[in-house]
């Protein structure tokens, strides 16, 4: 399959708000992408943060899938590593090699930036995603705890 892999900027709005619709739809969270999206100004200065990385899979013509990552600065040494916050692809377009095309995307990004990491979570049950990321890295067991604010 022809795919585009694409660093969405500023001026990629549009083409960032379908990738949002591609996250409710393949994490079945629509309420939690769609239901109350910044505006146009936010995400403009969103997508032109350095450390803020958005990719989009362009497919016959629409966004197919994409990732969302963020970079971050350590401060043991100086060095940073990209964290993968969101990846999927849209459901007709599985099992084509997106989501490896994603990852190798960043890939290159990172080395670019000089990164050092990229590192993923995966829930206990995806094993699609866990496969994924299996062939491409090491795997860690480790837990994860939500912390509340407030």
């Amino acid at each position: 399959m022809d795919c585009e892999y694409r660093q969405l900027s500023a001026g990629d709005i549009t083409l960032f708000r379908d990738l949002l619709r591609v996250f409710g739809e393949a994490f079945l969270e629509p309420d939690t992408y769609l239901g109350a999206q910044p505006d146009d100004p936010y995400l403009a200065a969103l997508l032109s943060k350095p450390h803020f990385v958005a990719l989009a899979a362009i497919a016959d013509g629409r966004v197919a899938g994409g990732l969302a990552a963020y970079e971050l600065e350590k401060f043991e040494r100086a060095r940073s590593e990209m964290y993968i916050y969101d990846l999927a692809v849209f459901e007709p377009f599985r099992r084509q090699g997106i989501a490896t095309g994603l990852i190798r995307a960043l890939q290159q990004i990172a080395r670019g930036r000089g990164v050092y990491v990229i590192f993923v979570q995966a829930d206990h049950g995806d094993e699609p995603a866990i496969r994924l990321y299996e062939s491409l890295g090491t795997k860690e067991e480790v837990l994860h705890f939500d912390i509340r604010v407030g």
